[in-house]
């Protein structure tokens, strides 16, 4: 399967309808609790958008209880993937995305997509590239450095470290 083109990640918009069958599956499971947990689930199902654009990632929910997550790609730290057995049967899964709030949880939860490897490597390459730029003063200059240039500062500050090295041996000998 190739890999999905940032243009494709930006298009998705809903989950697949696989998740309505798993949503479905947990309210049976759940006995008497079905009157309750189908429509609040089916609900959720209904209302549940996703849109992901060259900022950040936005999640939206609910009908009565409107609930709704902006997210941008900088203050994202880690991407989990979590697949229980009913939803690799669908082949579906979870990216549990962190961040540095505080939160014993995920700050935004992930559901519903069958894309859900490449989205997750979507997410690290926005999020490193983010971190990338944010390191150089002024911005950027990191990522387009072509790989020569690179190569040469690489071993520019290896030459440096190995003369840092041998001085504070020479000084450390009587």
């Amino acid at each position: 399967m190739p890999a999905m083109t940032p243009e494709q990640i930006y298009a998705l918009e809903r989950p697949h309808p696989s998740l309505l069958t798993l949503y479905i599956w947990r309210a049976l499971l759940t006995g008497p609790l079905v009157v309750v947990m189908l429509p609040l689930l089916m609900f959720r199902y209904a209302s549940l958008r996703y849109k992901f654009d060259d900022q950040g990632i936005h999640m939206r929910w609910g009908v009565v209880f409107r609930r709704e997550i902006n997210l941008t790609y900088a203050r994202i730290q880690d991407i989990h993937v979590r697949s229980g057995v009913m939803q690799r049967w669908l082949g579906l899964a979870d990216l549990m995305v962190q961040t540095a709030s505080g939160s014993i949880g995920p700050e935004m939860t992930i559901e519903g997509f069958r894309e859900h490897h490449e989205i997750r490597d979507f997410l690290y390459s926005r999020m490193r590239g983010l971190r990338g730029a944010s390191m150089v003063p002024g911005g950027g200059a990191a990522l387009t450095t072509s790989a020569p240039e690179l190569l040469t500062l690489l071993h520019d500050i290896r030459d440096e470290l190995r003369g840092a090295r041998e001085a504070l041996e020479r000084s450390r000998t009587p």
